[in-house]
C-alpha cells in the first residue's frame, strides 16, 4: 500500500489544484520590509566568514540570494517580522492564535534521543499558519523578545517559512507525526486540528507502519512542497532511503561536519547521494565543520530540500523530515552552493 502512495505521489503534486486565501490575518512569513510573502529562505552565514550574524534571503521575488541589510537577531529583520504574531501572544494572550516550538535542542536541556531530530516553529490562527522549519539549537529562545540564541552566532544555519491556509496544518500536523519532534513551548486552542495538539503534548507518533510519509503541501499562494518525513522506526537514511526514491533524482546533500559516523557518500543506489564538503557563497568559502544546516539538491531537475537531518549512522534511527520545492530559481541558488562534494568509493557509470 504504501509502495503505491509513494509511486503516485509526484502524479498528485503536478495535478492538484491551486489553493489561495483571500483573507486578512497577521500569520505570515514576512520580510525585511515587514512586507508578507508567500515563502522564504534564510542562509545565516558563519562567525568565521562575517559577524555570525549576517544572512542571505531568498523568495519567489529575488531571483536568487540577495544579502540582508539586517543582523538575524535584528528587530526589523525577517525574523523578527514573522515571529512578531508569537512574541505579540506573550504579552496579550490573543485570542484564536495557536504556536508550537519544537527542538532537539532545546532552551535548556536536551531533547531525549527518542524524539526527533528536528526544529521548528508553527504559528497559526483560523485563516492562515506558518511552519518554519530550521536548522537553530535553541531558537527561538523561551518566551523572550529576544528570540536569537547567542549560541547561535557560530556556525551558518538555514531557515524556511511557508505561509499555508488553515485546513493544510491537519497535513502538517500529521507529518509531524511522524518526525516525532520534541515540542518545549505550545499553546493550541481547543477548537484547532487535533493532530496539532496531540504534537504538542508530545503523544504522537505512528504505532504501525508505514514508518514514513510523504505528502504535498500547498502554500497560500498556490506553491507546491514536498514533505517528508521518518519516524525512529524507518531506520535508514533520510536522503538515500527517502528523498531520492520518492524525487528519482541524484543529490547533494549538505549537513554538519562534525559528526562521529557519518555516511559515506552513496553510489550503490539508482539515485546517487553525495556528501557536500565545502560551501561557496559568492566568494566566501567555507567547510562543513562550520555550517549547521542541513539541506539539499539535486544534480538536476530543479529540486531543492531544507531539511532536520545529518548523514550520520545515529539518525537513522531518529525521526525528522525535509521539505521540498521544485522551482529552478531556488535550484540554481543552492546548486552553486557546491563548491566540492565527497566522491564514491566506487563509482558506478
Amino acid at each position: 500500500m504504501m509502495m503505491a502512495q509513494y509511486r503516485t505521489f509526484l502524479r498528485l503534486f503536478l495535478s492538484v489544484g491551486l489553493l489561495s486565501q483571500g483573507c486578512d490575518s497577521s500569520v505570515r512569513c514576512r520580510n525585511d520590509n515587514g512586507t508578507e510573502v508567500d515563502w522564504y529562505i534564510l542562509y545565516k552565514l558563519p562567525e568565521k566568514s562575517d559577524n555570525g550574524l549576517a544572512y542571505l534571503y531568498m523568495d519567489s521575488s529575488t531571483n536568487g540570494w540577495k544579502r540582508s541589510k539586517n543582523d538575524i537577531n535584528s528587530k526589523s529583520g525577517a525574523l523578527a517580522n514573522t515571529l512578531k504574531p508569537l512574541l505579540d501572544f506573550y504579552k496579550r494572550q490573543t485570542e484564536g492564535f495557536g504556536y508550537l516550538l519544537y527542538n532537539d535542542q532545546p532552551p535548556g536541556k536536551a531533547a531525549p534521543a527518542s524524539f526527533g531530530h528536528s526544529k521548528g516553529v508553527l504559528m497559526l490562527d483560523r485563516q492562515t499558519g506558518v511552519w518554519l522549519s530550521h536548522s537553530t539549537p535553541k531558537f527561538p529562545t523561551y518566551r523572550s523578545k529576544n528570540f536569537w540564541p547567542d549560541s547561535g552566532t557560530l556556525n551558518a544555519q538555514t531557515f524556511m517559512c511557508v505561509t499555508y491556509p488553515y485546513e493544510q496544518f491537519k497535513e502538517v500536523g500529521l507529518q509531524l507525526k511522524y518526525i516525532h519532534g520534541y515540542s518545549y513551548d505550545s499553546d493550541i486552542p481547543k477548537t484547532f486540528h487535533k493532530e496539532l495538539r496531540d504534537a504538542a503534548q508530545r503523544r504522537s507518533y505512528p504505532k504501525k507502519a508505514p514508518w514514513s510519509r510523504v505528502t504535498m503541501l500547498t502554500s497560500v499562494q498556490g506553491q507546491h512542497f514536498a514533505s517528508f518525513a521518518k519516524y525512529t522506526r524507518f531506520r535508514d537514511d533520510l536522503y538515500s532511503g527517502l528523498i531520492v526514491k520518492i524525487l528519482k533524482q541524484s543529490m547533494y546533500v549538505k549537513s554538519w561536519g562534525k559528526m562521529r559516523e557519518p555516511l559515506l557518500s552513496n553510489c550503490d543506489i539508482t539515485h546517487h547521494v553525495y556528501n557536500v564538503e565545502e560551501v561557496k557563497l559568492g566568494k566566501q568559502r567555507f567547510s562543513t565543520t562550520v555550517d549547521h544546516s542541513k539541506w539539499c539538491v539535486s544534480h538536476k531537475g530543479n529540486w531543492t530540500c531544507i531539511a532536520d537531518m545529518n548523514r550520520e549512522c545515529s539518525q537513522m534511527k531518529r525521526g525528522g523530515g525535509a521539505i521540498c520545492i521544485n522551482d529552478n530559481k531556488v535550484w540554481k541558488a543552492f546548486r552553486t552552493l557546491v563548491k566540492s562534494h565527497e566522491k564514491c568509493e566506487q563509482m558506478k557509470m
